[in-house]
């Protein structure tokens, strides 16, 4: 019985034009595919039994229009892997004209950036271990569209998991699941925009990303003075809201002192105002059990974001915000039930949790860290004592104070090095206040163990 073309190997658009014959017109259509770029570099092309089936015509022809390909360099055959387009720079499509060749600009050899991890120590076993529990115990309705709040699965292992660890007081229907803290955020935005409110205080320092996100929506962010303490929350006056990194401020490294933590849920609870937490590495603190979430204070007051791009790496896109109650359906509709995040990333991290696995991963995470930040300490200690390591031994990133007036040209110098490095000027509310401070912003967890002795001597040559 003849099997239906559908079944058989790799798909592939072709139209051959049949002048010249089959096997020209078939060769032809392959050549001009792979020249306009159609056909990345080492694309697996069909067997010429499949082609040939998808086509209608002799598998012969198939074949030797492949070996002409092969022949003239567009195509390469290897026993075991295939027919393949050749590692060839494609031309621009027909009928427009290749501009110029621009060089791309020299990548750095070495990465000190802050905001991402060790993405080369990702669990991949583990989490390969639990997406197939996940997807062997799954429903089937699991795969439809779904809640547009998230998987249940994962909301009700969150909620347990961060009343656990960071003290977060969340039932299953206050949480709302994101592709990362952006999204989280806009969505924020949209509800708070919705709620008439028109301000958003900031802290001094922080991502301009996060800024725009909320101007973005309509709302102002006037920028909050920056001390001893932490974040000034006394000076919050008519804001409607105020985004915080309470346990960990980025990047100054410093936690919102009691005194301030208190005032803002005080001014919170007067106003009606919201306290918008971005607990982004509120797991990682190495010299002591990490302060809990300000969430913990007054849930009805406070929407916490956390997110697993810290913990486990930025590339799942997977957030999550806490509401509190009588937010969450408002929060829910302005997501929106078309954005959704991936079902299946959605119930391993669920399985991830509940497992266990999670915890064992950030456990050992935390201590390879630590002896990261420790190392970077001892050595900026013994080879630039005019700098400072200062913050919290917490985080994924660590903030070097500099003499004054040497943070641009330290800058420099590391980009001449090949090291990726940013000052805390980068970081800098243009609204602050506050007289501008030389430091740089050391994110001593991004680079792989291999690169990691080769990134701090980097840093090192570099210091004042």
């Amino acid at each position: 019985m003849a099997r239906p073309w559908a079944t058989l190997g790799v798909d592939l658009h072709l139209e051959p034009t049949g002048a010249g014959g089959l096997r020209r017109g078939l060769t032809d259509a392959l050549r001009d595919a792979v020249r306009t770029g159609r056909l990345a570099p080492g694309t697996r092309l069909p067997s010429s039994r499949s082609l040939a089936t998808d086509l209608g015509i002799a598998r012969n022809t198939v074949a030797e229009a492949y070996a002409d390909l092969v022949a003239e360099g567009w195509l390469t055959a290897r026993q075991g892997s295939g027919t393949r387009v050749a590692e060839l720079a494609a031309t621009a499509p027909s009928g427009r004209a290749a501009g110029p060749r621009h060089r791309e600009p020299v990548r750095p050899t070495y990465s000190l950036l802050p905001g991402a991890p060790d993405l080369a120590a990702f669990p991949r076993t583990e989490w390969l271990r639990a997406a197939r529990r996940a997807l062997t115990t799954a429903p089937y309705d699991a795969l439809g569209y779904g809640d547009p709040r998230g998987r249940p699965e994962l909301r009700t292992a969150l909620a347990g998991y961060l009343a656990r660890v960071r003290g977060v007081r969340a039932d299953p229907d206050s949480v709302l699941i994101t592709s990362g803290f952006a999204h989280a955020l806009r969505i924020a935005g949209t509800l708070l925009a919705a709620r008439g409110v028109r301000t958003v205080a900031v802290e001094s320092y922080g991502l301009d990303a996060h800024w725009n996100l909320l101007r973005q929506s309509g709302l102002a962010t006037p920028a909050l003075p920056y001390g001893q303490l932490g974040t000034d929350t006394g000076a919050l006056g008519d804001a409607g809201a105020v985004l915080l990194t309470p346990a960990h401020q980025f990047p100054m490294g410093t936690p919102l002192h009691p005194e301030r933590r208190a005032a803002v849920i005080d001014w919170a609870r007067r106003t009606g105002g919201l306290v918008l937490e971005d607990d982004y590495d509120g797991e990682f603190r190495y010299d002591r059990q990490p302060v809990g979430a300000l969430q913990g204070l007054d849930p009805d007051r406070v929407i916490y974001f956390g997110t697993a791009s810290k913990s486990l790496a930025p590339g799942l896109r997977l957030g999550w915000m806490v509401l509190p109650p009588s937010l969450a359906r408002e929060a829910a509709s302005a997501k929106g039930g078309t954005e959704t995040v991936g079902v299946l990333e959605q119930l391993t991290l669920a399985e991830f949790i509940t497992s266990g696995a999670y915890d064992r991963h950030v456990r050992s995470a935390r201590l390879r860290y630590r002896r990261r930040r420790d190392a970077l300490a001892e050595a900026v200690a013994a080879r630039a004592p005019e700098v400072t390591v200062t913050g919290i031994a917490a985080g994924l990133h660590a903030l070097l104070r500099l003499p004054p007036g040497l943070e641009e040209s330290t800058v420099q110098a590391a980009a001449w090095q090949g090291l990726a490095l940013q000052g805390l000027s980068f970081h800098r509310h243009p609204e602050a206040a506050a007289e501008p401070l030389d430091a740089l912003v050391v994110g001593y967890a991004t680079p792989p163990d291999s690169a990691w002795a080769g990134a701090l001597e980097a840093l090192c040559r570099v210091l004042p």
